[in-house]
């Protein structure tokens, strides 16, 4: 067994595939959610500095739910088209 960790990618790739779109569409609803939940409890609380902690969360899922979102706007046409697809690759091996 490989035991090797890979590090993170520095930056998302440019193509969008099925796959990704669904987990990104997974992720908006969850950060939506928690964005949502953390403003109500803010709104429920008199604690001043509680309320500071879920307005502080509820930020944070924002700004989690907006780095997402730029992920999705990307031409996904343009940067498909710049994928080579396996018959161009099986065509330069040989």
């Amino acid at each position: 067994m490989n035991n090797t960790q890979q590090s993170p990618m520095p930056t998302p790739p440019q193509v969008i595939t099925t796959k990704d779109m669904l987990y990104l569409k997974d992720a908006l609803s969850w950060e939506l959610l928690a964005l949502k939940k953390f403003h109500h409890l803010a709104q429920q609380v008199n604690d001043p500095e509680m309320k500071q902690a879920l307005d502080n969360a509820g930020k944070m899922h924002q700004n989690h739910y907006q780095r997402l979102l730029s992920h999705l706007q990307v031409n996904n046409n343009t940067a498909m088209a710049n994928v080579p697809s396996p018959n161009q690759s099986q065509n330069q091996q040989h």
